[in-house]
């Protein structure tokens, strides 16, 4: 083989190695939680701001959490977006994100809505937007002075009035964990013995099943996430403006600790191949942009500092004006799920 034709080859070896980084650089593999037809104009977004082709796998929080260690050091995936704070620290746990070293993200996101940082200041996740766990009751026949706190739930004067979904869902999880981390073990456990009492009927259905419920005279008194009533809120269907009539909102321990909030959040997938860009995504995600998308959209709070938001359900539900949220680290709620867990089934939540 001559030296010329040698070198050509040489040459188109390299040209196909450097085609193969450039293609590598312009991709994101994204294992996503967020089953939201709203986040397509975030993914379009950012493929317009940086040309970054995004690759999206929709699974669970749990699906996504198996699969990653399922696939291990082979997992394709570079970001993991996940919608509930146990499930962020339980991957992290279990050694499935990489810390993300990135003065943007920590710039943006409040310390108590991220991981604790490593000891080479690497954050494992983000929280990248939150939604309020709030309290929505009959208008007629519950006063709001009666239901302005969380341990109100458990007051006997609630007894046979509450409606909720799964004490093991997520959602309460988490919620539970904050009331544990405030309260202390003992008596948040007393607490959720109160809860139970109060119960109008077993655990069943979804958040906006337990709107329904005190609507339809089901119950008086329920719990949700914001984003579930903003939605009927925004809605123009006759029996959801009927809904909403009926129904007043609350956001509780204004005076004391303040309402719990969840995240929804992101991760740099501990083996990825494309990590300078899955902190482009997450940082873009922090973005004004990004998080005037997640109010917007699928009507959940900002979880970056000093973003204005103009969606008109969820400054109905404040009167426009800011509501006091918890700011323990949200860390340790998901560290507190393991023992909440234990204590709804002493109580017998189900």
């Amino acid at each position: 083989m001559s030296n010329t034709v040698k070198a050509l080859l040489t040459a188109c070896a390299l040209a196909a190695s450097a085609g193969a980084v450039s293609a590598q650089e312009q991709v994101v593999n994204l294992y996503s939680a967020r089953h939201y037809s709203t986040d397509e104009a975030l993914y379009t977004g950012f493929t317009k701001a940086t040309g970054i082709k995004i690759n999206r796998v929709d699974a669970d929080d749990a699906g996504i959490l198996a699969r990653l260690k399922a696939e291990g050091s082979a997992s394709p995936a570079d970001v993991i977006l996940l919608v509930d704070a146990a499930r962020l620290y339980k991957g992290e746990v279990d050694g499935l994100f990489q810390p993300v070293q990135s003065k943007v993200l920590n710039d943006a996101i409040p310390a108590h809505l991220r991981s604790t940082p490593g000891a080479d200041g690497g954050v494992a996740w983000f929280g990248l937007s939150t939604r309020a766990r709030v309290i929505v009751y009959d208008k007629v026949k519950v006063q709001k002075a009666d239901v302005d706190t969380y341990e109100e739930l458990g007051d006997p004067k609630n007894k046979g009035k509450i409606c909720i979904r799964s004490g093991s869902h997520p959602y309460n999880l988490s919620l539970f964990g904050a009331v544990t981390e405030h309260m202390g073990e003992q008596k948040a456990e007393a607490w959720l013995k109160g809860l139970v009492a109060n119960l109008a009927r077993a655990p069943k259905g979804g958040d906006t099943d337990q709107i329904k419920g005190v609507a339809a005279g089901e119950c008086e008194i329920a719990v949700t996430n914001t984003y579930y009533l903003a939605r009927l809120m925004r809605s123009t269907k006759p029996e959801d403006v009927a809904i909403v009539n009926k129904i007043g909102v609350v956001f509780p321990n204004q005076d004391s600790w303040g309402t719990h909030v969840n995240i929804a959040g992101g991760a740099v997938a501990r083996h990825a191949k494309n990590p300078a860009n899955a902190i482009k995504f997450l940082e873009y995600l922090a973005s004004p942009e990004a998080q005037n998308y997640f109010a917007n959209g699928n009507n959940e709070w900002p979880s970056a500092k000093g973003v204005n938001i103009d969606n008109p359900a969820l400054r109905a539900m404040t009167g426009g004006k800011p509501f006091k949220s918890e700011t323990i680290p949200i860390s340790a709620v998901g560290a507190n799920t393991t023992k909440v867990q234990q204590m709804l089934d002493r109580v017998g939540f189900q």
